[in-house]
């Protein structure tokens, strides 16, 4: 299709420049034609439809048609239009201010600089945020790379191009027609190479391998342009980061390879989980994962050859329902005036939350007042009285079995607890709260909103409330 000019008007647009000209398609700056002033900024994409282009051009152009419209929230530029196959396809929606974290690293290449892990822990969370959004809304993106990654001014990332995505509640036309590995071969997950699409895990795997390529300049598996290239990917580890970059901390090599795991189970069972760690680097368990330097052996390789060769992915669950099978669970603990009863009955409900869920992380969480690392009283620095709190946290959490959850302990200041809960359930994707139950009676609660009242009518998510009913012999074996 040739290139649209300057100043054409197309079904009430006006066509302005050409802001970029790619494999797949051509993006043009638009305004309305009758000069009507937009809510945003916007763009037209229109596909190319060349003699030479494949089939996937417009299949890709129908399936992005089919979720843009569908899909909310920051992470994903706002619909606005589109013209059918007929006469002209193109799909005008909000053009988002920012740089593509192609751009990110391409700047860094130029310069012959490496990225602060800092910076990529604050990248990858936005990334791995805007990710879970989109699996909650039933849709993985599949294509998640550099080019498509645009970080907002603002912070947060914004999603790009849905051409190769699949949306659980629309036919995968690209299953359908092409019935081949569709990706980009240095970003595919292993299970996509054998054309299993739909698993929001597969996005988790490549921003793990963003995350490596951000950290070490170097794509984990290279660049692959043959199937059988990008099939090694069903056996073969990357070389550990730390051997590339011996500054890198053994907790980001740990995070970093989790995601790049050839089997999908054995990664982040969902976006909001890796996160959750990229935010809190300093409560990651390391493993032998994130020690190593050498590399995995041969046999190993060898042994998950033989594996992969008979390989059959089973489809994944939707994504939505996956992300409600291993939730992030909190628990707000109270660190004064809690009898043993109240503490006793929180960590049975927890158990029990974290029993029916298995793989679940817990988040331990107490809200202590600003003025208490300040007070006169209390002749302890605030690293001091947080650590003193956090082994309070760790010694209640201690009868549980955990060895099979992620846990964390985390100390809050703020002299609003609930609102101080509410919001860090909202900041770390939590879906399930369990906090206890107000100890005021049914009288006092018509006329005073108590904490547990307002976490339940302001949270994001399940609040699991525990009222205080124990045999309370068995507090004393």
């Amino acid at each position: 299709m040739k290139r649209l000019e300057a100043g054409t008007e197309l079904d009430g647009f006006r066509i302005g420049a050409c802001l970029h000209a790619g494999g797949m398609a051509h993006i043009y700056e638009v305004t309305y034609a009758d000069e009507r002033p937009a809510p945003f900024d916007m763009v037209m994409k229109v596909p190319r439809m060349t003699a030479g282009d494949g089939a996937e051009n417009i299949v890709g152009f129908e399936v992005e048609h089919q979720i843009l419209q569908v899909l909310q929230g920051t992470h994903v530029p706002r619909f606005v239009a589109a013209g059918d196959l007929v006469n002209m396809p193109y799909l005008v929606m909000e053009h988002v201010p920012g740089l593509t974290l192609q751009q990110v690293l391409d700047a860094h290449t130029h310069n012959r600089t490496r990225a602060e892990v800092a910076d990529i822990t604050r990248l990858g969370a936005a990334i791995a945020r805007a990710a879970h959004s989109l699996h909650q809304q039933n849709t993985c993106h599949l294509d998640i790379k550099p080019a498509n990654v645009l970080m907002h001014p603002n912070g947060h990332a914004v999603l790009l191009d849905f051409g190769l995505s699949s949306h659980a509640h629309y036919p995968d036309l690209l299953a359908e027609e092409l019935r081949k590995a569709v990706g980009s071969p240095a970003w595919i997950a292993p299970e996509q190479v054998v054309g299993v699409r739909g698993d929001p895990r597969s996005d988790i795997f490549a921003i793990g391998v963003m995350l490596y390529e951000l950290a070490t300049g170097e794509l984990p598996f290279g660049n692959p342009q043959t199937n059988g290239g990008m099939r090694q990917r069903l056996w073969m580890d990357p070389t550990p980061p730390r051997r590339l970059r011996d500054d890198l901390p053994e907790w980001f090599q740990e995070v970093v390879l989790r995601c790049l795991e050839p089997e999908a189970a054995k990664r982040y069972p969902s976006a909001a989980h890796l996160a959750f760690d990229l935010e809190h680097p300093e409560q990651i368990k390391v493993t032998k994962r994130g020690k190593q330097v050498l590399g995995t052996p041969f046999f190993t390789h060898f042994k998950r050859w033989l594996k992969a060769a008979g390989m059959h992915y089973q489809p994944s669950p939707l994504p939505s329902q996956q992300i409600d099978e291993i939730p992030i669970v909190m628990v707000a603990v109270p660190n004064h005036e809690a009898s043993d009863a109240t503490l006793y009955s929180l960590r049975q409900s927890v158990a029990r939350s974290l029993g029916l869920r298995p793989g679940a992380r817990l988040a331990v969480v107490t809200v202590i007042s600003p003025n208490l690392s300040s007070s006169s009283e209390h002749d302890k620095s605030e690293t001091t009285l947080h650590r003193q709190y956090r082994t309070m946290l760790q010694q209640w959490a201690q009868p549980l079995d955990l060895s099979e959850h992620q846990t964390s302990y985390h100390v809050l200041e703020a002299s609003d607890v609930a609102n101080a809960i509410v919001r860090y359930a909202e900041g770390n994707n939590v879906s399930i709260i369990v906090m206890g139950a107000a100890t005021h009676g049914l009288q006092m609660q018509r006329f005073v909103a108590t904490i547990p009242i307002k976490v339940a009518m302001d949270a994001p998510c399940t609040v699991i409330l525990v009222k205080q009913a124990l045999p309370f012999e068995h507090l004393n074996n």
